[in-house]
């Protein structure tokens, strides 16, 4: 559905202009690490989103495949947070979105030495609204454990367009 705005509008835009309508009650959804838990290196390791911030249409699942199931077909906007802490130094982290399994887009964190793990990784990623679904994993290098830290990890997605 489109607005118009018509006749003597006076703003930047210049006439007659056709302005989308602004989506109100679009599904979208936040969850984060519940709790800290550590993983180990050289392993791709789903992260654990265990706690909503909100789910406004029931797509999130927090408690047996952390992940998210839309089920309204479109375009949405997808954006992932890790905050790690490693014992000792990580030479490399990566971050990624997986849709349906396979990977989506990925952010990569080249670090020579250091303890911290801080990486997000944005898209925006087409949903069939019935089968698909979103995943967020994270890899490590080093020579330990990274402690994945509670809130400071997580996924959000909003639906930007319908179809």
């Amino acid at each position: 559905m489109v607005t118009s705005i018509k006749g003597n509008d006076t703003s930047t835009f210049g006439g007659n202009i056709d302005v989308p309508q602004i989506v109100t009650d679009a599904p979208t959804a936040r969850a984060k690490v519940g709790s800290n838990y550590t993983v180990s290196p050289s392993t791709w390791t789903k992260v654990q989103l265990s706690t909503e911030d909100w789910d406004t249409n029931n797509n999130f699942d927090p408690t047996t495949n952390y992940r998210f199931t839309p089920t309204v077909a479109g375009y949405y906007q997808v954006n992932g947070n890790l905050y790690g802490i490693a014992a000792t130094s990580i030479s490399r982290t990566i971050l990624r979105i997986r849709k349906n399994g396979s990977v989506e887009t990925s952010r990569v964190d080249l670090e020579t030495s250091g303890a911290n793990a801080i990486l997000g990784v944005s898209d925006i990623v087409y949903l069939n609204g019935s089968t698909d679904f979103l995943e967020l994993e994270s890899y490590h290098q080093g020579s330990g454990t990274l402690t994945v830290v509670t809130n400071l990890t997580n996924l959000s997605v909003v639906l930007v367009r319908a179809v």
